[in-house]
């Protein structure tokens, strides 16, 4: 099945931007994807998505971008493997649960649940962190009977959206864990693509998944990812965080003026 030349250029940029993104600030880049893949086509003249294969294509992107975002941040020390352990379990079962039993929803329920998720994760992005970067990152501590209840039910509901969580994933760790915003970054890509394990095997499992666009997403996905990893250690870790919020708010309230209208 061809595919029209604008729409691969197009699946391209969206996918393009969001995992520079996405490996700047720790995301797996739905948060910026979700909403660009559903609105963007159609006003460009193209067929729109549902708001079903937009999920899927997003798990399976995420799925590559961050893992191209890890293996950037690999060398740094700056992923923690408790906190990996303790969330990545949890997560990757939740987002198999979520990502095929998302099969059951209506387009409207999966949109819906996207916006609560950024909403939530909004709202975290203000509230006070006490994580302190620095520098000793060799011992961190935290509740580990909430860090593992919270992935898991961050990965029901992300894996929903074919998001893998790391939007609020990040602000959990800031906000509730006290993680440093570093190794929250860091260690949240690789949270993310234990998570997107799960989402995009309920995904493929639901029938959700279009080949096409998932593999121009990919290609996209593999080449920014990376640069954007490159790029937030030369930047600023309170620059950082309001990326993030920029990012969280703006489509906050795109996907709410879409519900509401």
């Amino acid at each position: 099945m061809d595919m029209e030349f604008g729409l691969i250029l197009l699946l391209f940029a969206i996918g393009f931007v969001g995992s520079m993104i996405s490996g700047m600030v720790g995301i797996g880049g739905s948060i910026i994807k979700y909403p660009m893949l559903l609105y963007i086509p159609p006003v460009l003249g193209f067929v729109a998505y549902t708001a079903q294969e937009v999920a899927g294509i997003s798990a399976v992107q995420v799925f590559f971008a961050t893992l191209a975002g890890m293996f950037a941040f690999r060398k740094d020390g700056l992923i923690n493997r408790n906190l990996v352990l303790y969330m990545g379990v949890a997560i990757v079962i939740g987002s198999f649960a979520g990502g095929y039993g998302s099969k059951f929803l209506s387009d409207s329920a999966i949109n819906l649940t996207y916006a609560i998720l950024a909403l939530i994760a909004a709202i975290m992005m203000f509230l006070p962190k006490k994580g302190q970067d620095n520098g000793d990152y060799g011992n961190i501590q935290f509740n580990k009977a909430v860090a593992f209840t919270l992935a898991g039910i961050i990965g029901i509901v992300s894996g929903i959206v074919g998001a893998a969580g790391a939007f609020i994933t990040v602000p959990v760790m800031l906000v509730i864990l006290k993680i440093p915003t570093r190794v929250a970054i860091a260690s949240s890509l690789a949270i993310t693509f234990i998570s997107s394990i799960g989402t995009t095997v309920g995904k493929i499992m639901g029938g959700h998944v279009l080949l096409e666009s998932s593999i121009i997403m990919v290609i996209a996905s593999l080449i920014a990812a990376p640069l954007g990893a490159m790029l937030s250690k030369k930047m600023n870790t309170k620059l950082l965080q309001w990326i993030l919020i920029a990012l969280i708010l703006a489509t906050v309230i795109k996907i709410w003026i879409g519900i509401l209208s």
